[in-house]
């Protein structure tokens, strides 16, 4: 299991989503760049969790869309 992320980490990655979000990929090397480019972070952990959520929230993303995009298969049930 992974860790929690703090409220500040969370809030970080949801507003840099909301401001720039054809800025980021599911990339998480590529996301820690655009991050060090854009905020002003006092460490490289706090960096580096912000990126990984970022990459955590496209990657969820991603899955519900996929989810949505297939098609009902209606089932073959005998009732």
């Amino acid at each position: 299991m992974g860790k929690v992320k703090t409220k500040l980490v969370k809030r970080a990655a949801r507003e840099l989503l909301e401001k720039y979000p054809d800025l980021f990929k599911r990339d998480f090397n590529y996301n820690k760049q655009v991050v060090s480019k854009l905020t002003i972070t006092s460490s490289k952990k706090l960096r580096n969790q912000i990126a990984g959520y970022i990459t955590h929230l496209l990657a969820v993303s991603a899955k519900r869309e996929k989810r949505v995009e297939l098609p009902e298969v209606p089932s073959e049930s005998g009732a």
